[in-house]
Parts: C-alpha cells; structure tokens; sequence
C-alpha cells in the first residue's frame, strides 16, 4: 500500500522501441536533485542505461539544478547508479548481449519517500512498425467514438 507519485514518464520510449519487460530500481541521488524531482524538473527523453562493471548506471537523464540550491548542485546531465541486486544485473547482461536488447528508463515516481526507476527491457521499432501501431490507435479511436455515437 506504498503512495506512488508518478515524476515523469518517457513516452519516446514507447513510440522508438517494443517494451518486452520492466524492472524496478532506486537511483542514487543527491539532496539537491531530489528536492528538483519534487519540482518536476527531470526529462528522460534521451536518456539510456547501460552496465558498466557490474553496475548500471543511467545515462543522458537531465535533472535540472535547483533553483534554491548552492555549491551542493550536481551537474545536471551527469551519470547516476541505479540500485539493484547484482543477480539482476546480470541476468540482464546476459539478455541484453545474447539478445541485442536495449535497457531504456521508462518513468521515474516516489515511491513512498524514495525515488524509484521503471527500466524496460526493449527491442527498437522499424519504421513499419511505428506506422501499424498508429494505425491501430487511430481504429480503434474511430471505432470508440463510433460507440459512442451509437449509444447516444
């Protein structure tokens, strides 16, 4: 029964890959940047992560200074450390080298008083599969606003 506050989420991630699983992790951040989180200044838009000697780490994710912050501000592009368990880790090393899949942040929410992740395990998107996955939305737009025509 934790409260969860959704930050923000990463809809280009969506649309540029098919999300095959999702995981959960913390991130290691300083005071300022949670105080911005607070605030709502965080983008994932460009953002990926990656494995690095056994630890994954996010990359390219912007949080932005805090505007009453001091010398304490972290840089705001700067790498951060996602917190799992290491068998995690490495089972998603080995999916990822066998399977040329990618690690992509898909939301970041509070968890209670904590900042949490939501990583995808994603397979990227050709442009064909874009068009059809808009197709499809707009059927079935068409075919829920005609519902409800009907129903009227």
């Amino acid at each position: 029964m934790d409260n969860i506050k959704t930050i923000t989420k990463n809809k280009k991630a969506y649309h540029e890959y098919f999300v095959l699983e999702s995981y959960e992790a913390g991130i290691s951040l300083s005071g300022t940047e949670v105080k911005s989180l607070r605030a709502g200044g965080v983008n994932l838009k460009d953002a990926w992560c990656d494995i690095v000697k056994g630890e994954l780490i996010i990359k390219q994710m912007h949080i932005s200074p805090y505007d009453h912050g001091n010398i304490f501000n972290k840089p705001a592009m700067r790498d951060r450390k996602l917190l799992m368990h290491k068998r995690e880790i490495m089972k998603l090393l080995g999916t990822i080298k066998q399977q040329g899949l990618t690690l992509v942040p898909l939301s970041v929410y509070f968890k209670g008083s904590l900042v949490k992740i939501q990583v995808g395990l994603c397979k990227g998107k050709q442009l064909h599969d874009k068009r059809a996955v808009a197709a499809k939305r707009d059927a079935d737009l068409a075919i829920s606003r005609a519902m409800k025509e009907q129903q009227r």
